[in-house]
């Protein structure tokens, strides 16, 4: 039985979907006037794994992550690079979806942009006017009116008393209140705009989400999800503008992932330890180290990026690629006891660190029945190794091909040098063994191994290689 951590009451809570069998799940998406960093991945791991995990447990799954495509940054970095908004977003969107694919993070069923529901945003909010959460400022920007909600402040723990006794003291005087937010802005002039029933203008950033997740999955749907930096404002505003358009529940369970440190600092622009992934993504042997590195962490915990995690990731990856390295694909059996300890470190609010962890076990299960001369056995478990990893999105490439995968930067030797060329030294080595040339045999292995390659010799007269 699933259980998942909902934010609102701060709980781990049993998991019952408004629809038997069925769940509808939006995340917040990204800004797109840059490329994606680390904690953006983080967020898309994460959620990619939450809907792959309850598409394994046998829900259907409707799930809707946006993109916001009309913004101030946006608007500034466009105007910075003198280049059309349409193309600074088209360009940073394409960016996305591939760093995406890099690592095996699945397209979302809906993938709405802001600009595409502008008609439905103006419709929210003419309606929270009606029902009297909004009003038109002196300033020409429509607010949203905090006070008019009773319920805010529940999903982050804050009180409307202590935030405006720390408002700043030039709060626009246009505000009938200082936590009062914007829902509609005022056109200004060279800015992008749409007609509306108070003057042209555009959508301000929090009623956006609720528009689009609403037209989306309904008024009221299964997961919310996000970063641990959208809890405030972002999604309690989000709260307040659907309950009060609707005048019901908006969402069962909130969840949030937690923030990405760098060395134990909290990653961030202004300390200079600020990591894109396409600066990360060379670094490492396959794009898959940096997903299995972002799935070591429980999700709603902080996670510190160092290269010597990185290095970490890569040699446990390692491990259980070498597990299934050589050994033949048979159809994996059902209900073995390894299906059941990963299914409970899943269900326990996708504890991704203790699944992993079943992982490295059944890996140490298999050499020991290598070892034994079970080789049945241990191509039976391989078996469920490699399905047990799909949820994970994880050992999604052939052992082979992460074998023979060199890790890039300084002190790599087998770089540069193909797989054709160290298999053709590979066989050399073998015929004079073959012709007991031994002297020759060895001078080849220690060749190889100046290379970083590293040679194992298997019954039969075979030998494997793969780089270090």
């Amino acid at each position: 039985m699933l259980r998942l951590h909902n934010s609102l009451t701060g709980k781990v809570e049993q998991f019952i979907p408004m629809v038997p069998g069925q769940v509808r799940m939006y995340v917040c998406g990204i800004t797109v006037y840059d490329y994606c960093h680390l904690g953006h991945m983080r967020m898309m791991v994460v959620f990619d794994v939450v809907r792959r995990w309850l598409r394994a447990s046998g829900y259907a799954v409707t799930f809707v992550r946006n993109i916001t495509d009309i913004d101030d940054k946006i608007i500034q970095r466009a105007a910075a690079n003198h280049e059309p908004i349409d193309a600074l977003t088209s360009r940073f969107i394409a960016a996305m979806d591939e760093d995406g694919a890099q690592l095996g993070i699945e397209r979302p069923d809906h993938e709405p942009r802001a600009t595409a529901y502008v008609p439905q945003i103006i419709a929210m909010i003419q309606r929270l006017i009606e029902r009297e959460h909004a009003y038109v400022a002196s300033s020409g920007d429509v607010l949203y009116a905090v006070a008019s909600f009773q319920g805010y402040g529940a999903l982050s723990g804050k009180n409307t008393a202590d935030l405006r006794a720390g408002a700043r003291v030039d709060v626009e005087e246009s505000k009938r209140d200082p936590l009062d937010f914007v829902l509609w802005k005022r056109a200004k002039p060279g800015e992008p705009s749409w007609p509306s029933p108070w003057g042209d203008g555009r959508p301000g950033w929090h009623i956006e989400c609720s528009a689009m997740s609403t037209a989306l999955l309904g008024d009221h749907f299964d997961i919310h999800g996000g970063g641990m930096d959208l809890k405030f404002p972002h999604h309690e505003n989000e709260i307040a503008q659907s309950c009060g358009a609707t005048g019901h529940r908006f969402v069962n369970y909130w969840m949030h992932n937690g923030f990405v440190n760098v060395d134990d600092e909290k990653m961030s622009k202004s300390l200079g330890n600020f990591f894109t992934v396409r600066e990360i993504l060379p670094r490492l042997r396959h794009p898959e180290v940096l997903r299995f590195f972002l799935l070591g962490s429980h999700y709603r915990g902080p996670i510190n990026y160092s290269l010597e995690q990185l290095q970490q990731a890569d040699a446990a990856l390692g491990r259980l690629y070498l597990t299934l390295r050589g050994l033949p694909v048979v159809a994996a059996p059902v209900a073995t006891p390894w299906h059941a300890r990963f299914a409970t470190a899943m269900d326990e609010d996708f504890n991704t660190p203790e699944a992993l962890a079943v992982l490295q076990m059944l890996a140490r299960e298999i050499n020991t029945c290598r070892a034994a001369g079970r080789a049945d056995e241990a191509a039976s478990l391989a078996a469920v190794l490699a399905e047990l990893a799909q949820p994970l999105g994880v050992l999604q490439l052939q052992p082979e091909v992460w074998c023979r995968a060199s890790l890039p930067g300084e002190g790599d030797c087998s770089e540069g040098h193909s797989d054709a060329d160290i298999q053709t030294r590979v066989d050399a080595r073998l015929a004079a063994r073959k012709a007991r040339d031994f002297a020759e045999s060895d001078r080849l292995r220690d060749e190889l191994a100046e290379l970083g390659v590293l040679l194992e010799d298997q019954p039969g007269g075979i030998t494997v290689w793969r780089r270090r």
